[in-house]
């Protein structure tokens, strides 16, 4: 009967009458439905229901059913599990979600990931993704900043506008500053994760993101047409080759050859210009310095049969263009030019960021009353404003929209007694003005700023603040006409955290009276 009620039920139903099993409910509650198709995206491809293949099939698999959970990890720990059948993720969802610690290998870490290494063709996709109609192209093209007169071409491994990374957001910052500059950006990307460069032998379909949206996916000779279409003239077009992974070398010449490009820059990100493990990893575990091909070193390794693919690719994408290489580090280029022969038109070194010295953050911390020191926070952020030394910040229930300072809402109470203390901290301010007219009994203020590493600045005239600072030397205590002087004469700059290297601290609050009592009876 059970067999005939299957058969009746349409395909597209099984998986949602499935989960109404007790284990696909228990499971259903912690499985990651995005991860699993993600990681394993052969389940996607067979339209499979990611939690029923996971029931089913995925963890007799050693598939994990989210980023949280590792099923061999659960099952080393655990042999019982093992023994007893039992699907180890829906056990440690009704066991208390027990801690699992996969034991480490006698051998090391690098021998688990040895034992674990994937051949490199068992991670080339094998299946097409569909194109879309060339029209669909040409129409996005048509909506242009600048009638594509100073297009620039990008080519990575990946969208750089869905997916995390280092090299993702150079890019995106990249394509914030062509938008400042009201420059059209084409961005093409591989419609499928590839480990390797393609060849001619390995037709693909290419993602596109145009001015930062995504437009579709079409096939390369398309997007050569479709370009050639909509451009005209020569007027400071550029492109930018970050990565050739899944990408032809032809394919992308053609493609630039479309829109009138031939000099341009290939970034050296990683080496995969060199090799196609472009980590320069032997096997992922061992660093190679990338040895002459055909070596015995090479012939031992996983990427060693694919590295004349990469050679041979970028060989010929250096000949059909004009590339000035360009690398974020000096020793990046230094090991490029000594592994290889491509002919570089020019080569030159920009790193993706430099070190620039940062201001003295200084805060005011709490409501701006005047008896509280607000008026001469509010005269030393506008004297010092535009001066590179300073950098001005309030934090507190509510701020004042005419002080050049930086505001930060912040509200301490019975639920977050620590809330200044920490957003001092995460704010990384170096000094806080507390500077109470009248004698404090106690400062709150000045505590939370000490245990968030920040200097306290206080006059003498302040009570238990001068007292404290005094006493414990975290700050400064001045008269007030000492106070715009150090400023203007940088003195107060000592108290920068890279100067003082402060500890940071807890707050133990006392129970007051409760104390007292307590003291009293001991």
């Amino acid at each position: 009967m059970k067999r005939l009620l299957a058969a009746a039920v349409p395909m597209r139903l099984r998986g949602r009458l499935r989960r109404l099993q007790p284990d696909h409910a228990i499971a259903a509650r912690a499985f990651d439905a995005t991860f699993y198709l993600k990681t394993y995206p052969d389940v996607g491809e067979v339209g499979a229901d990611p939690l029923d293949h996971f029931m089913t099939y995925g963890w007799r698999e050693g598939r994990d059913p989210s980023p949280d959970f590792s099923v061999s990890a659960y099952l080393e720990a655990f042999p019982e599990v093992a023994e007893q059948g039992a699907n180890p993720f829906v056990h440690w969802i009704t066991n208390g979600r027990p801690r699992a610690v996969r034991p480490e290998s006698p051998q090391g870490f690098r021998y688990d990931v040895i034992a674990r290494l994937k051949p490199v063709g068992d991670r080339v996709p094998t299946a097409r993704d569909a194109a879309g109609p060339r029209s669909d192209l040409a129409a996005a093209l048509a909506v242009s900043r600048g009638g594509l007169a100073r297009l620039h071409v990008t080519f990575s491994h990946d969208d750089y506008s869905a997916n995390l990374g280092g090299l993702q957001l150079s890019i995106g910052r990249e394509a914030a500053r062509l938008a400042e500059q009201g420059r059209d950006h084409l961005h093409l990307y591989p419609s499928r994760p590839w480990p390797v460069v393609r060849t001619a032998a390995d037709p693909g379909v290419l993602g596109v993101v145009w001015n930062g949206a995504p437009v579709g996916l079409f096939d390369p000779a398309d997007i050569a047409t479709a370009l050639a279409a909509a451009v005209s003239g020569d007027e400071g077009r550029s492109f930018a080759i970050h990565s050739l992974l899944g990408h032809a070398a032809d394919e992308t010449a053609d493609i630039l050859a479309a829109a009138g490009l031939r000099q341009g820059v290939f970034w050296l990100h990683d080496f995969a210009s060199l090799c196609a493990g472009f980590h320069l990893l032997r096997d992922d575990v061992q660093d190679c310095a990338a040895p002459p091909p055909g070596s015995a070193a090479c012939n031992i390794c996983v990427y060693g049969p694919w590295r004349e693919r990469h050679l041979s690719e970028h060989a010929r994408l250096f000949e059909r263009l004009s590339l000035t290489v360009a690398a974020p580090s000096q020793a990046t280029l230094d090991l490029w030019q000594a592994s290889t022969t491509l002919p570089a038109a020019r080569t030159v070194v920009l790193p993706h960021a430099t070190l620039v010295e940062r201001g003295l953050r200084v805060a005011y911390a709490g409501l701006p009353v005047g008896h509280k020191g607000w008026p001469l926070f509010q005269g030393l952020a506008r004297r010092f404003a535009d001066d590179p030394r300073y950098d001005f910040h309030h934090l507190g229930a509510r701020g004042d929209a005419s002080l050049p300072a930086t505001f930060r809402p912040v509200s301490a109470g019975a639920d977050r007694p620590l809330a200044m203390r920490d957003a001092l901290e995460v704010a990384e301010i170096d000094a806080v003005l507390v500077w109470p007219l009248c004698r404090e009994t106690f400062s709150f203020v000045a505590y939370e700023a000490v245990a968030a590493g920040c200097a306290v600045v206080t006059g003498p005239d302040s009570g238990n603040v001068a007292a404290f600072v005094s006493e414990t030397g975290h700050g400064r205590v001045l008269e007030e006409t000492a106070l715009a002087a150090a400023f203007e004469s940088g003195s107060i700059l000592d108290l920068a955290r890279a100067r003082r290297g402060p500890m940071l601290y807890d707050l133990r609050y006392s129970a007051l009276t409760l104390d007292l009592a307590a003291t009293a009876s001991a």
